[in-house]
């Protein structure tokens, strides 16, 4: 694994914004930057990053199968107790998932180390599956890199794919987000366009649009019935609305699952050392508060339960780093091992492996300034040389 520095190309914000990518800048600072790209050996994608991926998924897995008959660790994953059984059923009827993406801290000398797994909302999706094969095309065919150079990129085609597997007999699906954040919105397009690709007829709605119906049941701003909907927003707050009582009886499949509440969740990464100690793709951890926590030491990561692009991780000890505050952390914490993502020309590089059903099919790098990736961290493209 090296970091390369390219010539990004003149026209690539004019070639983003022609495809949707409309994201590129975030807050005045660009977050697409093709002026830096990863590379990797095709060994450190076969035999590190993509095993990790698919042997930690079967952990999750197995996880969620204990904790839905655990009182406890219900508990201990904040998910409030009036919804326990809802999340039950539907891990119990075997309602499918979409996708998922485990974020490693990884240098290409060691075994991936397991910082969190985003398993509900995860983001980054467009450039990972679409914008940065578009960038590996557009070098190959101007020579700026070899014939032969390759990507673990095969997420479109899965994504695509995939709907088709959930919806064999296509159909009518929603598809949901806050209407006025951008990237959500155009993530959620993207998703639209490749469920119409598989045969599927997509109709958007905006989170705070949903309405009830006098039996109870969840219904777009024409009046039609959410049956089978993907949502962009995450269990955890769905879990906490206003509406959330009628999530039992309204009977919508939803996309991700309400089993993906227990691994959305922080919380998986004590209870995940616990069952898999000395795993060489987790981190030791534990729940804030555990006696077993001094193991850790006087340097330490602590993380909120909940908590979204770095906001409330706090780096305890002499490697600290300010805080970015979102005002996360109310449901409470776990502590991690300190395990730095690597340096490289000062910069800290994140990989995204993305998990498709029960496939590894590609992944995405974040690259920050800080040991924490916020949000701010840039979307890197990454290369497989032949």
């Amino acid at each position: 694994m090296r970091r390369l520095t390219l010539t990004p190309r003149a026209d690539w914000r004019e070639k983003a914004e022609a495809v949707g990518f409309v994201y590129h800048h975030t807050g005045g600072q660009a977050y697409w930057d093709e002026g830096t790209a990863y590379a990797f050996t095709l060994q450190e994608v076969e035999e590190h990053l993509e095993p990790a991926a698919a042997e930690l998924h079967d952990l999750c897995l197995d996880l969620v199968d204990e904790a839905v008959a655990s009182e406890e660790i219900l508990e201990k994953l904040a998910i409030p107790r009036e919804h326990w059984d809802f999340v039950a059923a539907s891990w119990r009827a075997k309602e499918p998932s979409l996708y998922g993406r485990f974020d490693f801290g990884y240098d290409g000398s060691g075994p991936p180390k397991l910082y969190e797994y985003n398993a509900d909302t995860p983001t980054s999706l467009f450039e990972a599956a679409t914008f940065q094969w578009l960038w590996l095309e557009d070098l190959l065919g101007q020579g700026v890199l070899p014939a032969g150079t390759d990507q673990f990129n095969s997420l479109f085609e899965a994504m695509r794919d995939r709907f088709k597997v959930l919806f064999p007999n296509g159909g009518f699906v929603h598809f949901a987000s806050d209407d006025e954040a951008v990237e959500d919105r155009q993530t959620v397009r993207f998703l639209e366009d490749l469920a119409a690709q598989a045969g599927l007829d997509p109709k958007f709605v905006a989170m705070n649009a949903i309405g009830l119906n006098e039996e109870g049941q969840f219904v777009d701003t024409d009046g039609y019935l959410l049956q089978a909907a993907f949502k962009l927003y995450p269990w955890e707050d769905m879990l906490r609305e206003p509406y959330a009582a009628n999530l039992t009886t309204a009977k919508v499949r939803w996309l991700e699952p309400p089993w993906k509440a227990i691994l959305s969740n922080k919380a998986i990464l004590p209870l995940l050392w616990e069952r898999h100690k000395g795993h060489p793709n987790l981190l030791e951890a534990y729940f804030e508060g555990d006696p077993a926590a001094s193991a850790l030491g006087a340097n330490y990561v602590r993380k909120p339960l909940f908590s979204r692009e770095g906001g409330n991780v706090e780096i305890v000890g002499a490697k600290a780093e300010p805080v970015l505050d979102q005002g996360y952390g109310a449901e409470g914490a776990i502590v991690q091992a300190f395990h730095p993502p690597p340096s490289f020309d000062g910069k800290h590089p994140v990989v995204g492996a993305w998990i498709v059903g029960a496939e590894p099919v590609g992944m995405g790098i974040r690259e920050d300034d800080s040991q924490v990736t916020k949000n701010l961290a840039r979307f890197v493209p990454h290369i497989i040389e032949g």
